[in-house]
């Protein structure tokens, strides 16, 4: 028996359900709000939503984000307002995923699917072009050569932008703070907390609360008034009765 203990975990685990997916075959299903490839995205009518304001360039901690504006054409605009994303470029050499850029952007214009399975042969095609970028005339992802699409990857791709719009108030449950996109419309509001029944005043008041009946609060209160005492007793000492300067 002594030789076979050694497998007793082993043995348990033969009887009990696989978790192994066969990748590349298939995925795991992922949080709705995984950081994956970008994509920029257009309204409903097909007009850019880009409007070259340079914001996730600017806000992106990595500078793996290129931007430049253009004026539109006044005879074929091709986003609504006075400018258009002429030139946009990522380099996902640099790229961290943080998504700072899908908070920063005014316009909801770039957002990120759930696709993170992709790799380059070249280093140029680790720079993408709003070529890549802009989605087609369905709403999808374009397609890369060095991307494994198994579908699904960018059907909730401003689940993020949904879940901080506006700046995750509760008070905003159900209503839409976003515009429509091409080839989904105008997407469902994100759930959560439950807006009828919350009150940020008695919200603020309970976690108050908790943290006075904490254990760890009475703790930082002592540490606190040691340290109080602590430096009055030094600065009695350092000034002693009827100081000054002999």
């Amino acid at each position: 028996m002594g030789a076979l203990s050694g497998f007793r975990i082993t043995i348990q685990q033969m009887f009990r359900p696989r978790l192994t997916t066969e990748f590349p075959k298939e995925k795991q299903d992922k949080p709705p709000r995984v950081h994956g490839r970008h994509v920029l995205n257009r309204y409903e009518d097909g007009m850019e939503k880009c409007i070259g304001c340079e914001l996730c360039a600017g806000v992106c901690p990595a500078r793996c984000i290129y931007v430049r504006g253009a004026d539109n054409p006044p005879d074929a605009p091709v986003s609504p307002g006075e400018r258009y994303g002429f030139v946009y470029e990522i380099n996902y050499l640099r790229c961290i995923h943080c998504d700072m850029c899908v908070e920063a952007c005014p316009t909801e214009a770039i957002t990120e699917t759930k696709l993170f399975e992709f790799s380059f042969v070249d280093r140029e095609d680790a720079i993408y072009t709003k070529r890549e970028l802009l989605v087609d005339d369905d709403g999808r992802a374009r397609r890369q050569p060095w991307e494994l699409w198994l579908g699904g990857e960018d059907d909730e791709t401003s689940a993020w932008m949904r879940a901080t719009a506006p700046s995750g108030n509760a008070a905003y449950e159900g209503k839409v703070a976003w515009s429509g996109e091409l080839g989904f419309g105008v997407r469902a509001p994100e759930l959560g907390q439950t807006a009828a029944s919350w009150d940020e005043g008695k919200a603020v008041e309970d976690l108050q609360t908790v943290r006075l009946e904490s254990p760890e609060h009475d703790e930082r209160d002592r540490a606190r008034e040691a340290h109080a005492d602590t430096e009055d007793d030094t600065d009695d000492g350092a000034h002693p009765a009827g100081g000054g300067h002999g």
